[in-house]
């Protein structure tokens, strides 16, 4: 069975031989991998650890294309940044981070007209990584990996031109500037899709990033969700489903409260379940698995212990209860960090597809 095949069951509901497999890695993991000897200089993550999918980053979002990043502060350490978004962001320059949100231009609705959604209305065919996605597609066919189209939806589009103080304010002091922030970037992305399809023809599935949670409680109410930001969510899940190509959605934080509102929405598959936030992956399997696949609840922090007893009591306790309902892909709750050793990863990897696998091939 094919990395293709396997997921597009897996997104079904159907036998498959074994659990997906699937990962994300921070830049300085691979590079320490290189640097010990492990992995080539240029080969792919994909190949060399024969995931089942592979994606496309094709889509560059930020407002202003013909600005030039500005550097308004650099030390030893970090760069403080001014993008085209109006954003000010401050960055590491020693390792991977998520950038420390300092200013924005944009924090109501007429900055928002004025800065960044002039922008933001025509179609830029310059925003469309087409080789990129061309070349990544191929190399998935020819692996026989399930490829995907992959970028972010409109919460995360709208926190990186306004932040996330300035979004959350909007939401309730505001809440028709953030929907028409949510239609303009949900329009957007559709046609962007439309253009990069029909030209350079279809994925097999679209994988949104969209971080709706922090630790222990979601960045807003269910019923906030669903009066601004759920609409923008089903205008872009509907035009993926109108296509046949099913929707992983990968949310950070905790998301658990949300989850009813997203599975409303039309996603297929939850992916990142992340444990250190509260969420509670077999819980959501038993409750939610006959509805949507899962993706990801392997708590990371168990790998970079580098003990192998700490990550045989992790799968053992979960991956034999999560095979019963042909519905999930092994990941971890976030990241592969450099703390990772790579022998450590290789054993996890073994162990947990060991332990997926269905005692009847299918």
């Amino acid at each position: 069975m094919t990395g293709k095949e396997r997921i597009l069951k897996i997104l079904n509901h159907e036998p498959v031989d074994r659990i997906g497999f699937y990962e994300h890695f921070w830049g300085d993991t691979r590079g320490k991998w290189i640097s010990e000897g492990h992995i080539k200089e240029d080969e792919s993550v994909e190949d060399h650890f024969n995931f089942d999918i592979q994606r496309c980053w094709a889509f560059n979002l930020v407002a202003n294309l013909d600005f030039e990043p500005e550097v308004i502060e650099e030390t030893e350490e970090t760069r403080l940044i001014k993008d085209g978004n109006g954003a000010i962001l401050r960055r590491h320059k020693l390792h991977d981070s998520t950038p420390e949100h300092v200013d924005f231009t944009v924090r109501d609705r007429a900055t928002w007209e004025e800065h960044a959604k002039p922008y933001l209305i025509e179609v830029d065919e310059r925003r469309i990584n087409f080789e990129a996605y061309r070349r990544a597609r191929e190399e998935a066919k020819k692996a026989g990996r399930f490829f995907v189209w992959a970028g972010i939806n409109v919460f995360e589009l709208m926190h990186n031109v306004c932040g996330h103080e300035y979004l959350l304010m909007g939401m309730a002091l505001d809440p028709d500037w953030v929907k028409d922030m949510v239609k303009t970037y949900s329009e957007l992305t559709v046609q962007l899709q439309k253009v990069l399809f029909e030209k350079e023809g279809y994925p097999d599935g679209v994988f949104y990033y969209e971080d709706m949670g922090f630790k222990e409680k979601p960045f807003f109410s269910m019923n906030m969700y669903k009066s601004i930001i759920q609409s923008g969510h089903i205008y872009t899940i509907d035009y993926a489903h109108s296509q046949n190509l099913p929707v992983i959605m990968h949310s950070c934080g905790y998301v658990e409260p949300l989850l009813p509102g997203m599975i409303e929405a039309g996603i297929d598959c939850l992916q990142v379940i992340e444990v250190k936030a509260g969420m509670d992956l077999l819980k959501l399997y038993d409750t939610y698995g006959d509805q949507i696949a899962f993706m990801g609840g392997i708590d990371v922090r168990t790998l970079y212990t580098n003990d192998k007893k700490v990550i045989d009591k992790e799968l053992e306790t979960k991956i034999p209860k999560l095979i019963e309902k042909f519905a999930y892909v092994l990941h971890s709750d976030h990241s592969i960090p450099d703390t990772v050793d790579y022998e450590t990863f290789r054993y996890y990897i073994k162990k947990a597809l060991d332990l997926g696998t269905y005692k009847q091939t299918v």
